[in-house]
């Protein structure tokens, strides 16, 4: 069920605390950790509590939560010091767009050039 944990998500197991996570950040609805494969030099995600698959289905069912989750972000490239020089907050939707893990979450990348088209 949606906003459920689910007991094959990654994600939900870091929420409840069985797979460790260098957490950066977390809040009543959110938690935020480093990317195991970071593609900048800053690179966190900023996850809701609530398991939904994809940020589409968090802003359809809670959209409250999918506030929480970009406010966050801002909060986390301010305390990893990228906010100056600009920094990214990706949501990748669907395999086809590189989503891997299927709760929906933020990619907060920072401190470096970030050229444009991704990808």
């Amino acid at each position: 069920m949606a906003g459920e944990p689910q007991a094959d998500c990654l994600f939900c197991k870091i929420v409840a605390g069985d797979v460790p996570a260098t957490v950066v950040r977390e809040t009543e609805t959110t938690v935020a950790f480093r990317d195991i494969n970071p593609q900048a030099p800053s690179h966190v995600l900023v996850i809701p509590r609530a398991h939904y698959p994809d940020a589409a289905s968090l802003a359809e069912a809670e959209p409250e939560i999918a506030a929480d989750v970009l406010r966050e972000a801002g909060a986390v490239a301010a305390q990893e010091k990228v906010a100056d020089g600009g920094y990214r907050v990706v949501f990748n939707t669907g395999s086809g767009a590189g989503q891997t893990v299927f709760h929906a979450h933020a990619h907060v990348l920072g401190g470096r050039g970030l050229n444009w088209p991704p990808g």
